[in-house]
Formats: C-alpha cells, structure tokens, sequence
C-alpha cells in the first residue's frame, strides 16, 4: 500500500471510529470516500485509449497450483486492442483464459489469441469467464496485500497493474466448478 494511502485510511478509520451512531456512520462513510478521491481512483489503470480499472484477485488457499486475477478493460478509442499476455514477480508465469460451459460442464483453457477489447467496448474479466491466470504462485498474498503484474497489449503494449487481493466473502462473483486439466501445461 503506497504510504499516502495508508495515512488517509488511518484518518478515515479514526473519523469513523468517533461517529458512534451506526446510520451515522453509514453517511460519514460515504461522505470520507467521496472527500478522499485517491482512495479509490488509485486503483485504476490507463494505457492509450485502454482503462483498466479494479484489478483484484481473489484470496487463494495456502497450496493452490495457481491464482486467479480479476479486472475490467475499457476501450474508449477507435481502434480495437488484444490483451495477449503479462508477467508478475509473484509466479512463473502469466496467462490469459477464457471460460466456457460445454455440456453443463465449465471448461478452460488458454486464450491462444489473447482477448480482444474492440472500440467502445467493455470487457470484464471474472470468476466463471476469462481471467488471468498467474501459475506456480511464489507466494499466496493475504487479504489486502497488493502484487504487481505487467499485461501485454498488443497495441498499447505493457501496462503495469496492482491486484489487490480479496476475501471469498468479497468477491462479487462466484465462479461455476470448473475444469482445471489445462493447469500446468504451456
């Protein structure tokens, strides 16, 4: 967490912590996040025409083969772009996968050609659809902790992101069971 965060999360907490009144505190809340833009525009991403915004990940069990990165790409140019790849210091490799559901079954496998995010459009990528796809994890970030990754455009080229791990009880989405045969194999 970049420090200047860190010392604006602190004032929020106190201010917080003075308004005893539980509604009351429901208002202050809003009010402390619409004060403190940085908070929450921290943690978006841009790349030419590309916005990325909220990139997560979802807290992963201590023996997990992988870890499962979240976000949403929006085009505002003329010109479609293709998420092809990345890397992060946090595992050996990074893929992008796409999901599908082949009867009843959900299965996945890597996008060979990457994602395609066409002009205007938006491109969510989530639990039980495309994702991105960190493999033999150095480490298992807890909830809160933030890793950095590089995704590879193919024309706005590398972008460096931050996920920010989540709970299972804050993630948004909850994905289908899906096939993991494809791990582990490049």
């Amino acid at each position: 967490m970049e420090t200047s965060d860190g010392i604006r999360l602190v004032r929020v907490w106190r201010i917080l912590n003075e308004v005893q009144d539980r509604r009351n505190r429901r208002v202050a809340a809003l009010m402390l996040a619409l004060a403190v833009p940085g908070i929450s525009a921290a943690h978006d991403f841009k790349a030419g025409s590309l916005e990325l915004k909220h990139p997560w990940s979802a807290k992963a069990p201590p023996v997990a083969p992988v870890l499962g990165g979240y976000l949403t790409i929006v085009n505002t140019g003329a010109e479609s772009d293709r998420l092809l790849g990345g890397s992060t210091p946090v595992a050996a490799r990074l893929e992008i996968h796409e999901s599908s559901i082949v009867d009843g079954v959900a299965r996945m496998r890597p996008a060979k050609d990457g994602i395609e995010i066409a002009p205007g459009a938006t491109v969510s990528l989530q639990p039980g659809g495309a994702h991105i796809m960190p493999f033999n994890p150095k480490g298992r970030p807890a909830e809160g902790e933030k890793f950095k990754a590089t995704l590879q455009f193919e024309k706005a080229g590398s972008v460096e992101v931050e996920f920010v791990v989540q709970g299972k009880g804050k993630v948004t989405a909850t994905p289908p069971a899906e096939d993991h045969s494809a791990h582990g194999k490049p």
